[in-house]
């Protein structure tokens, strides 16, 4: 990654403008649903790797193309 690109928060600028106008506005509930979109994410992690140390190994959209389309 370049030097450039660490220093480049125009993503993120977007990113948060896009949130709080999703919100209406609000900046409490901007905060609250980021917070509820990252405990999701979570809880969808920890499955992965209990599923993952469980020995199953999650299916992939690639892999799930290619059998779908057999």
């Amino acid at each position: 990654m370049s030097a450039t690109a660490l220093f480049d928060n125009s993503h993120y600028e977007q990113a948060c403008d896009q949130a709080i106008a999703m919100c209406d506005g609000n900046l409490r509930s901007t905060i609250k649903a980021l917070i509820m979109a990252n405990e999701y994410l979570e809880a969808e992690l920890e499955e992965l790797r209990a599923a993952i140390s469980a020995g199953c190994i999650p299916e992939t959209s690639r892999s799930k193309a290619r059998s779908s389309a057999a």
